[in-house]
This record gives structure tokens, C-alpha cells and sequence, in this order.
């Protein structure tokens, strides 16, 4: 293959393998400056864990850095935290690390496999990258607190408090923009729209609330109950259970020898062992089931949060004036929205809100449409 492109800042496109060691490297520089940043946020215990994996990003992206320039390629020299970084810092010290240790491990476990099939990549990287998640997830309380985080075993709660807000803002602000945009194309009475907005608010708030209510506890029910009959058959049949458990540690590369005496020393204490079979058998955190409460209260105020931006100008104006400010600072908030989607993502905050303003824009335009075809046949 020609290598006749060397570096993008000279006019020339950069060859594919060129452009693939320069995002590995801005990639590891990345996640070395964001580790910095937070050991500095964070507490005394936990600081010198961050600054280690910073030590181990800058190691990687020296690794990038020199392939780059026995390609033939300037070595990267400038560098520019990206958006998400930035963000998840501003997190970090408004609201403290701990908040932004589940998107960290989530972010590792998405890249643990980047460099599988790297040829250019050491085995040790792919390692170590792995590690740096469990190593994450060890943070705080010196325990895997967010080991099913990398394992993705099953549905946990990590980052679900940023993720359930950003969903459920949009889901009321698109919901009651459309709404409110229908009936104000069919109807000329401002009190109306108002109304109609209200409506919908509160409709779409308490709907949204009893729904998510409904599903925490069910799935709380769910677990409590698997929970019950995890204790009944450690009663009832002790020493399956610790055969069960012995063959779940065998199967994490244990020695037959040593899974046996572990699993037995376990099984002496009734309540670690029942902790220890539902972590390792069910995959649930007795200790994260989830509160339906908390669930419906904050699905609630996202809702009505999201619902009030269209609403809003309704409540001071009336005609056009409100009917553009209201489409004008629902399509800000829904690129705001979008960004917010990118950082839970990863992927480009352009793309994520433009869709977010072709979508919002598309369910206005087409209940603006329906209710003015309405109300003129209605009149």
C-alpha cells in the first residue's frame, strides 16, 4: 500500500494505518488527562489509583506516538482535551468522583476489546486495559463494587441517574412541544394552548411516574423473591450449594483445590454466603435493587422539566410571539439533550443533536400541520 499522505495539518489526507495511531494516541492522552484531573478531585485513598492509570494511559500513547514516527508521521505534539473528558471533570468536581466512576468503568469495558485485533498493539495493552476497568470499579470501598458494570451480566443502575433525566426531559419536551404545536395550529385562543399544555404536563408526568413505579417494583419483587429461594436452598441443601459455588470459582480459574476451600470457608457464614451465590449465581447486588419511589419521583421531575420548555412562554404571551419562542427554546434544549446523549454515547455531539432537532422539529411540524387541517375543517 502507497504511503504517499503523511499528516492532515499539509493539505494531504493521512493514510488509513496513519489516522488509526493517531486516534489510538489522542484516544490514551485522553483518558490520561481526564485520570489526572480527577486525582487531584479525589480523596487521598484513592488519588494514587488514578494517577497509576495515568501513568499506564501516557505509557500506551508513548506506544502510538512512536509508531507515528517510525512511520514516517510527525509526532503528535499538541493536544486538546476532548468534549466528553471536560465534562465528565466538570461532574467530578461539582458533584465529586464518585459520580463519574460508573461511566469511567462503563467507558473501559466499551474499550477493553479496541486493540484485540490490533496487530501494531502488544498483547500486555489489551490486558491492561481490561484491568484498568476492574481496577475502576475497585475505587471507593475497596470492594468490585461495579464489577457487573465490565461483565455486563445484568441491567445495574450505574450512570442511570444522568441517563434517566436526559431521557426523561426529552421525552416530556418532545411529547408536549408536539402537543402544544398541534392544538395551536387549530386554535387561536391562547388560554387554550395553555391549557392544553398543562394537560399534558401533568398527564405525561404522573403517567411516567406510575410507569416507571410499576416496573422498579415488579423488578424488585422479581429479585426479592430469587433472593428467598437462594436462602431456602442454602437451608436446604448446603452442600450443593457449596459444590455450585466451588464450580463458579473453579470456572474463574481457580485451582479445583483452592475453589473447594474457599467455597467452604464461605459457606460457614450464612449471610456472606448468601450474598456471595446471588452476586455470583443471579448477578444481582442485593444492595441496588432500586427504590420504586425514587424511580417514579425522578422520572416525574424529568418529565415535567422537559414539558415546561414549550410550555413556558405560553404563560406570559400568546399569538406568535409564543408559538416562536416556545419552538425556538424547545430546539435549543433538544441540542442540548443531544449533547448530553453524545457524552452517555460516545459517539459525535453534532450528529446526536442534529438528530435530536430533526426529530423534535419533524413531530412539531406534522401535529402543527394536523391541527391546523383540523380546526379549519372543524371552523
Amino acid at each position: 500500500m502507497a504511503q504517499t499522505q503523511t499528516h492532515p495539518s499539509r493539505g494531504r489526507r493521512e493514510a488509513p494505518f496513519l489516522k488509526k495511531y493517531r486516534e489510538f494516541w489522542y484516544q490514551e492522552r485522553a483518558a490520561a488527562w481526564l485520570y489526572r484531573e480527577l486525582a487531584d478531585i479525589a480523596d487521598d485513598d484513592d488519588a494514587p489509583t488514578l494517577r497509576r492509570l495515568a501513568a499506564a494511559e501516557d505509557v500506551h500513547a508513548g506506544h502510538w506516538a512512536d509508531l507515528l514516527e517510525r512511520s514516517g508521521a510527525e509526532r503528535p505534539a499538541e493536544f486538546k482535551p476532548p468534549r466528553r473528558e471536560r465534562f465528565l471533570r466538570m461532574i467530578a468536581k461539582r458533584f465529586g468522583v464518585d459520580r463519574v466512576i460508573p461511566m469511567l468503568v462503563r467507558l473501559e469495558a466499551a474499550d477493553a476489546g479496541k486493540y484485540l485485533n490490533v496487530q501494531e498493539a502488544p498483547r500486555s495493552m489489551s490486558e491492561e486495559e481490561v484491568a484498568h476497568g476492574r481496577t475502576l470499579a475497585m475505587l471507593g470501598h475497596g470492594t468490585p463494587r461495579r464489577i457487573a458494570d465490565i461483565e455486563s451480566r445484568h441491567r445495574v443502575s450505574s450512570g442511570g441517574a444522568l441517563r434517566a433525566a436526559t431521557f426523561g426531559i426529552n421525552d416530556g419536551l418532545v411529547s408536549n412541544l408536539a402537543l402544544i404545536m398541534g392544538v395551536a395550529g387549530g386554535a387561536d385562543n391562547p388560554s387554550i394552548v395553555l391549557l392544553a399544555g398543562v394537560a399534558g404536563l401533568l398527564a405525561g408526568a404522573f403517567s411516567m411516574a406510575a410507569g416507571e413505579w410499576v416496573s422498579v417494583r415488579s423488578q424488585t419483587e422479581l429479585y426479592e423473591r430469587e433472593i428467598e429461594i437462594e436462602q431456602a436452598e442454602i437451608e436446604a441443601f448446603p452442600e450443593e450449594e457449596r459444590e455450585e459455588l466451588a464450580t463458579i470459582y473453579r470456572a474463574k480459574g481457580l485451582e479445583p483445590e483452592a475453589a473447594d476451600k474457599l467455597a467452604e470457608r464461605i459457606m460457614l457464614r450464612p449471610k456472606v454466603a448468601l450474598d456471595t451465590l446471588v452476586r455470583e449465581e443471579l448477578g444481582l447486588d442485593p444492595g441496588e435493587l432500586g427504590s420504586p419511589w425514587v424511580a417514579a419521583i425522578s422520572s416525574f421531575v424529568a418529565f415535567a422539566v422537559g414539558a415546561f420548555v414549550p410550555l413556558a412562554p405560553w404563560i406570559f404571551t400568546g399569538g406568535g410571539v409564543a408559538l416562536g419562542i416556545s419552538a425556538g427554546g424547545s430546539g435549543v434544549v433538544l441540542a442540548l439533550v443531544g449533547l448530553s446523549i453524545s457524552v452517555l454515547t460516545g459517539r459525535s455531539g453534532f450528529v446526536s443533536a442534529s438528530r435530536m432537532l430533526l426529530v423534535g422539529g419533524l413531530a412539531a411540524a406534522v401535529t402543527y400541520g394536523v391541527g391546523s387541517l383540523v380546526g379549519v375543517s372543524l371552523g
